[in-house]
């Protein structure tokens, strides 16, 4: 299998999808930041189903980082990244030097509101979403992709990107697949590499508490009663928990009235900081 091409700057990036658009192809563009695992690999495939031209671009992105946070150590494997791709087909990976997405001078951000600000990873990384929000702009408007794919682990910035996407008008089709998981419940993040042998065996702990809690609201318990044992049994078994909240699936604000809901958690392990989001059967009614 060919290995996929690869592009270091937007004029090379915009030569290829200028070739496909002029042979009437699909192209889809999937975002990431590298140390590919099985849940990107998943994102590409679901792609390449779709599309005959699939580009996945690899920027470890330093505005989304806050200065306390883990830019430097944030794992950098292209090699094995691109060995990767290749065996899942990619046409093409897009990897910009940080001089070539944020030129000197560079000074314009996206100010966001709505999803990006719903007290829930906001309130731990309130410069995250601008940062997110800025480069797929910028790889949107330098792919120009038809569609675009991202994984719902990371739900609310998923949420924040669609839209954006709506609001200003962007042509590109953004949607979501479910997240992958290891066997025990984990899910897929390039930072799972962090956790030690110990925290590695406790953390699948934070799926089943909330499939614990999406039972228990499915049944129709308080909403409040819930959380509150769920936030409860997380910190007792060792994390500090920055969050375990329901929201409306769709906009993330309350959940009362929804029409489908999803819980949310963040928490610590160590060093290691663990988020992960799942569907909650609305309550049936008695």
């Amino acid at each position: 299998m060919n290995a996929p091409a690869i592009a270091r700057t937007i004029a090379d990036l915009r030569a290829h999808v200028g070739a496909w658009r002029a042979a009437g192809e699909r192209v889809a563009l999937v975002p990431t930041m590298g140390a590919l695992h099985a849940g990107h690999i998943a994102l590409t495939q679901h792609m390449r189903a779709q599309s005959p031209r699939v580009i996945v671009s690899i920027f470890v992105n330093p505005t989304q980082f806050a200065p306390n946070e883990d830019f430097s150590k944030y794992p950098r494997t292209f090699e094995a990244d691109v060995e990767k791709l290749t065996a899942a087909g990619v046409d093409l990976v897009y990897a910009p030097s940080p001089e070539e997405m944020y030129p000197q001078g560079f000074t314009t951000t996206i100010s966001l509101a709505g999803p990006a600000h719903a007290d829930l990873e906001d309130r731990f990384r309130p410069t995250h979403f601008a940062g997110v929000a800025t480069i797929v702009a910028k790889l949107f408007t330098q792919a120009a992709p038809d569609v675009a794919i991202f994984g719902q682990k990371d739900y609310q910035q998923l949420a924040v990107i669609a839209r954006m996407t709506r609001d200003l008008d962007l042509p590109v089709e953004v949607i979501g697949i479910e997240t992958v998981r290891e066997s025990d419940g984990l899910a897929l993040s390039s930072r799972n590499v962090y956790l030690s042998a110990g925290h590695r065996a406790l953390a699948p702990m934070l799926h089943a508490t909330m499939q614990t809690c999406a039972l228990r609201i499915a049944a129709g318990d308080e909403f409040d009663a819930v959380l509150d044992a769920g936030r409860i049994a997380i910190t007792k078994a060792g994390f500090t928990l920055d969050y375990l909240e329901l929201r409306d699936g769709d906009n993330l604000g309350a959940p009362a009235g929804a029409k489908k809901l999803r819980l949310l958690l963040a928490a610590r392990i160590g060093a290691t900081r663990l988020i992960d989001n799942i569907d909650v059967p609305l309550p049936r009614r008695a």
